[in-house]
């Protein structure tokens, strides 16, 4: 027995040694094995790729969840003899990257304009340099067996090809445009931001309810009289009888120094409810009133500018601020007798995720992809859509969870996935900023030129906007593995077989990687999304900074050990759900690691020139049936992704039925057995631990590698436990 296990366990000392040794045998990389001839090139496949952390700064806990989930799939997979490829990379997180840079420099009271565009991106690269390589050894020292020869970044040469060649295929298949409709504005990041990226807070606001003028007679009730300036109609519902005789009706007005028209239409949409049953409908600076807009063929009129100022409507107003302008819009109602009633009411207001910049509708001319465009299906794939029929990109994202292409764990999740989907507007996919993918669109006087590379020719100036990151990242699944040339990794490892990642995000990038899996490859992107769920402190509550209750992984991990906090992570997080966590809970982990150390020591001490030829006894024939039944029970229950339950069940089996009780009875059989007796416990018990340590692996990389690096192996076993055989029966 080695003399290190006379000294209680020590993963400071272990876990680099550990990471030095996988480094060097570098089976993460599914090639070397073949090469080793560990696995052949006929083996089944599992591939897997990491979310792409964001490039702002280092890993927290749901980084960390997220990686000890996953290495656990991997090692599982690649234990049971598969080609097994985890794919790493990064995300230039583009509005987010720039908002940090712009942070950074406004310290020194530096502004991007100052330094222009392309020293500015010289700094957000250099920072997002700097901030990758911290997370990337972050992640190697939470012990996740990554195919290191194989990351990508989601702003690289390989990924730009990828992401211009799908650009030019969706434009000349008519799935992508540019045109004018209403965003979302962020007036503080100065750029438009996706429905998903916006956050809705709750304020205290005024409902006012009032006229245009005493010539008009329908009033209306709004949060927002500012914005009234931009009417152009007045919607009622059709079945409203208090309003059936002014339908058609025009009113010109003058309100608050502005000239309105204001038609009276009929719409299904209005809410005969809210306030005064009529709507005045802004075209340019709401959603639903542009789309009411749209239905009734009313112009629109824009009266807010990008900075969140009021334009276009006369001195009292122009120049002001959107807040300003409300109270002067108020007076002047109360000035001439117009307004009728004031009641406070609790406010919805939109906010931007990355910047808290007041959101503010607006029309603007944006480029977009159209979901309920019909284009013919590339493949054959996909069960029940043939090769060349004409479907939509929301018929065939619902279609392909619907049939079973995609099972969606836990299943609750399917419904909230088709909510979304049957909700989906265009995707609008540009940026006014300058961080990002550069739209692949120039132009020259009066031609416009899309296309993967620049045109020749002088005079050709390429788009100002980035594209979303969304975009980029939804490419992910095959774009790392060559798209858009048909690699032997493309035809090998895709579709991948599982995402695993946050629930939060099943709008932003899941369903956004089957729009573009599906319109690009004809098929699936994954065949299974593993959705976990928040971190959250021993209390149940989200972690932030104003709680003071954020709990750094790294520094869990530096005094716990990783495999502590990987269980910690593991062990109770199913599906969908959230966790708990705290130190105590670490705690028992690193217990726990110092157990199984203990129980090698034991073991290794008492079964010292065992023979794996010994027969077994009858109670050990017992023992090693009832060990037998434990693995196929937790194979299966791996196998369906229960990491959570077979985590749990894995301590209990080693600290309480093994330690506690079979470790215990042994004692009697070595000192008081007969020599058959004490030859069967030997073979029974190092059958044992090393099941057991296989099975651990996948949650405890770390301790498991280097006990089993500890003790003497058969031929048939392999030289590491990272690529040893998961336990048979």
């Amino acid at each position: 027995m080695h003399e290190k296990f006379l000294s209680p366990y020590d993963p400071k000392l272990t876990e680099p040694k550990i990471r030095e040794l996988w480094d060097t045998y570098n089976y993460s990389n599914p090639d070397t094995m073949i090469h080793d001839g560990l696995i052949n090139e006929q083996a089944e496949s599992f591939s897997i790729v990491l979310p792409p952390p964001n490039v702002t700064g280092t890993l927290h806990t749901g980084h960390a969840s997220m990686l000890a989930i996953e290495d656990t799939m991997v090692r599982f997979q690649r234990m049971l003899g598969k080609k097994t490829l985890w794919i790493p990379g990064t995300d230039h997180a583009a509005i987010a990257t720039q908002s940090k840079v712009e942070k950074i420099l406004a310290k020194d009271k530096i502004r991007k304009h100052d330094l222009g565009r392309d020293e500015f991106l010289k700094q957000v690269e250099a920072f997002a340099l700097d901030s990758q390589k911290t997370i990337i050894n972050q992640i190697k020292n939470m012990g996740a067996s990554i195919d290191w020869s194989r990351e990508a970044f989601t702003l690289d040469e390989q990924r730009q090809h990828a992401v211009y060649t799908a650009f030019t295929n969706m434009y000349n298949d008519g799935l992508i445009y540019r045109d004018y409709r209403i965003v979302n504005w962020d007036p503080k990041g100065q750029t438009v931001i996706s429905d998903d990226e916006v956050v809705h807070i709750q304020r205290t606001s005024t409902l006012y309810t009032f006229a245009y003028a005493k010539e008009c007679p329908i009033s209306i009730s709004t949060t927002r009289p500012e914005t009234k300036v931009g009417d152009t109609a007045i919607a009622v519902h059709p079945d409203d009888e208090r309003y059936q005789s002014y339908i058609g009706n025009e009113y010109l007005v003058d309100f608050c120094g502005s000239k309105l028209t204001l038609k009276v239409v009929a719409d299904d949409q209005v809410d005969p409810e809210f306030g005064t049953g009529a709507l005045g409908v802004t075209p340019a600076h709401s959603q639903a009133d542009w789309d009411i807009a749209q239905r009734n063929s009313l112009p629109y009129k824009q009266v807010i500018n990008e900075f969140a100022k009021m334009e276009n409507c006369g001195d009292l107003l122009d120049d002001l601020k959107v807040e300003e302008a409300r109270e002067k819009v108020v007076a002047w109602l109360k000035e001439n007798n117009l307004l009728q009633e004031e009641v406070e009411t609790i406010q919805n207001v939109s906010t931007a995720e990355r910047t808290g910049g007041i959101i503010e509708p607006l029309p603007k001319l944006q480029w977009w992809i159209n979901t309920e465009k019909p284009f013919a299906f590339k493949t054959n794939n996909i069960q029940g859509i043939s090769q060349g029929q004409m479907v939509t990109l929301k018929e065939v994202m619902l279609q392909v969870v619907q049939q079973g292409s995609i099972d969606i764990l836990p299943e609750r999740f399917e419904r909230v996935y088709y909510d979304w989907i049957n909700k989906l507007r265009p995707w609008n996919i540009s940026r006014q900023i300058w961080y990002g993918h550069r739209v692949p669109v120039w132009y020259r006087g009066d031609e416009m030129f899309v296309g993967p590379k620049a045109p020749l020719g002088e005079g050709w100036v390429q788009d100002e906007d980035t594209l979303d990151t969304w975009f980029s990242s939804g490419l992910w699944t095959f774009s790392t593995l060559g798209w858009p040339e048909n690699t032997q990794d493309l035809s090998t490892y895709h579709p991948t077989s599982v995402l695993e990642t946050g629930h939060d995000i099943l709008f932003f990038w899941v369903a956004r990687m089957i729009l573009m899996s599906l319109y690009h490859l004809g098929d699936v992107p994954f065949k299974t999304v593993y959705l976990h769920g928040l971190i959250r402190d021993a209390q149940g509550r989200k972690m932030s900074k104003s709680l003071g209750n954020i709990i750094d992984p790294l520094e869990v991990s530096e005094r716990f050990g990783t495999d502590a906090l990987r269980m910690g992570m593991i062990v109770g997080n199913g599906p969908g759900n959230d966790v708990n966590l705290d130190d105590n809970k670490v705690k028992a982990y690193s217990k726990f690691a110092n157990k199984l150390w203990n129980v090698t020591r034991y073991v290794l001490s008492e079964c010292e020139g065992y023979s794996s030829a010994s027969s077994l006894t009858m109670a050990d024939e017992k023992l090693f049936t009832e060990h037998q039944d434990f693995f196929k029970e937790i194979t299966e229950e791996m196998k369906l992704h229960k990491y959570y339950l077979v985590g749990e069940k894995l301590y209990a089996y080693a600290w309480h039925r093994i330690a506690d009780e079979i470790l215990e009875q042994s004692k009697d059989v070595f000192s008081g057995g007969t020599e058959e007796e004490r030859a069967s416990r030997k073979k029974l018990l190092m059958i044992i631990l090393k099941d057991v340590l296989r099975g651990l692996h996948p949650f405890m990389p770390f301790i498991t590698e280097e006990v089993w690096q500890s003790i003497d192996h058969t031929q048939e076993e392999k030289v590491l436990l990272m690529v040893e055989q998961w336990p048979q029966y």
